[in-house]
């Protein structure tokens, strides 16, 4: 891990003291996610409500630059070719890191929910979609939701890896995580405060280290 990530962590833990408590997780969900992405495999990330559109901000942040130029390789870049279109291309995309929100596709979230039930529009698509060493991320606050437990169990039977979000009592789904974060509250919004600016912090993480 270079210094630059050791002082991000510093940084957020000096502006929010109340995260010590999650230090060792972070650096624990840090490295899955680096894994992750160096071994090829794919992240999936889901949550319900609030905690959906946070899994839609933790790809947007992945798959698109967050606050750093990911400007590719030479190799890449010569692919697009040496036209305008191609120059166009290659100087405006990015490096990214796969990943995938599970809560984006309302056609086949609508059909798994009203054909299967609602408890499992997360756990049909990670048997779809995932594979072994395939990197979970799931958001709950309670800890306890069915569609959350499912898909937990379904990707533990899949051999992927699993990270958990979730309030100080864990919950159902703690033992179901391999690297479980647990915000110290048992408020609703608090717990989602501090998910973001975890996530966040793990995305910057993952971004220095690999672009």
């Amino acid at each position: 891990m270079r210094q630059e990530v050791l002082n991000l962590i510093a940084e957020c833990i000096d502006r929010h003291p109340v995260l010590q408590s999650c230090r060792e997780s972070i650096v624990s969900a840090f490295d899955m996610l680096i894994r992750c992405h160096t071994d090829n495999n794919m992240l999936l990330v889901c949550g319900n409500g609030g905690s959906a559109a946070d899994a839609e901000h933790i790809v947007g942040e992945l798959m698109n630059r967050f606050h750093k130029p990911r400007t590719l390789p030479d190799s890449i870049r010569k692919k697009f070719g040496d036209d305008e279109t191609g120059v166009y291309l290659g100087e405006k995309l990015q490096q990214a890191f796969r990943a995938v929100s599970l809560v984006s596709q309302t056609a086949l979230v609508t059909a798994i929910a009203n054909d299967l039930g609602p408890d499992l529009v997360f756990a049909q698509q990670i048997y779809g979609y995932g594979r072994k060493n395939d990197l979970l991320w799931v958001l709950s606050t309670s800890g306890n939701s069915p569609n959350i437990i499912n898909a937990l169990r379904v990707a533990k039977s899949l051999d992927m890896q699993t990270i958990g979000f979730t309030g100080e009592s864990g919950g159902s789904m703690a033992p179901l995580c391999d690297c479980i974060i647990k915000i110290p509250s048992a408020n609703t919004p608090i717990i989602q405060e501090y998910h973001l600016v975890l996530y966040h912090l793990l995305c910057s993480m993952a971004e220095t280290e690999l672009f």
